[in-house]
């Protein structure tokens, strides 16, 4: 048994909206919304994802779980287990049936926040056989392009390589994750896992930069941040200076202790 038809009812009223109204906000035909919510017709998975993305409400609650009830709202809760059914669309190649990498680059991170749950959308994006040895052949990875200098020396414009992170208690401290949130898209940052507050903390390597909270509930993914590439290639007279000015203060600080073992002899 499913709560689909009934879910979907419960949900449009929450938001106040009339069944022309849901139809024209999620794109489709108001007899269609009616069907759903009816029962006489069954959407297929990528609506169930579209109207999982608009209710913000996990698909496994949608379709399992009585929402109107008390239990079942409590179930709307964020799921940063995993526990529930959270589905990653995946490209495939279809002459090989192996699992592509997907890239999301700057221009498609606010299309990436309606798109990710989107079988069709994913595979839109470009796609391609990651060749490193460094990568097992047995995860989920998406490429992700940043911008901004908020985690120098990590430059903007990198691609940042990532695997798929299903249950967000193993997000470890200060490591690099990337984040798809409903208020900032894509975001790129160390993480403080403090689920227990229902909060992430958000560290830049930039100290220019101020730590912030996103709370679980504004989370749609999260990506292990495992390598990164980038097409800026530092200037070789820049590291040589800072190696200069090191041995300079290296050179101050022997001379500085050579005074003092001088001074107490």
């Amino acid at each position: 048994m499913h709560y689909l038809a009934s879910n979907l009812k419960h949900l449009r009223k929450l938001k106040s909206l009339t069944q022309a109204q849901l139809a024209e906000k999620v794109g489709l035909k108001r007899s269609l919304i009616g069907a759903y919510e009816e029962g006489r017709s069954e959407p297929k998975l990528a609506t169930i994802l579209h109207f999982s993305q608009f209710f913000e409400v996990d698909v496994d609650t949608l379709v399992r779980v009585d929402i109107s009830t008390e239990g079942g709202a409590k179930s709307g809760k964020p799921d940063s287990t995993g526990s529930s059914l959270r589905i990653l669309p995946i490209a495939i190649d279809r002459e090989t049936d192996r699992e592509m990498s997907t890239l999301v680059p700057v221009k498609a991170s606010a299309g990436y926040l309606n798109g990710y749950g989107d079988v069709d959308y994913i595979e839109q994006l470009p796609r391609f056989d990651l060749p490193f040895p460094e990568l097992s052949n047995d995860r989920s990875y998406r490429v992700f392009q940043i911008k901004g200098d908020s985690m120098l020396p990590v430059p903007p414009g990198s691609y940042i390589i990532c695997t798929y992170v299903q249950d967000w208690s193993d997000v470890r401290n200060d490591e690099c994750y990337v984040l798809v949130t409903r208020s900032e898209g894509v975001v790129y940052k160390r993480i403080i896992n403090e689920l227990s507050k229902g909060v992430f903390k958000l560290k830049s390597d930039n100290p220019e930069y101020d730590t912030y909270e996103v709370p679980v509930y504004d989370v749609v993914e999260v990506w292990k941040a495992v390598g990164f590439t980038s097409f800026e290639i530092p200037e070789g007279g820049l590291v040589n200076a800072d190696l200069s000015v090191l041995a300079e203060s290296l050179k101050r600080i022997q001379s500085d202790v050579t005074d003092i073992k001088r001074k107490m002899n």
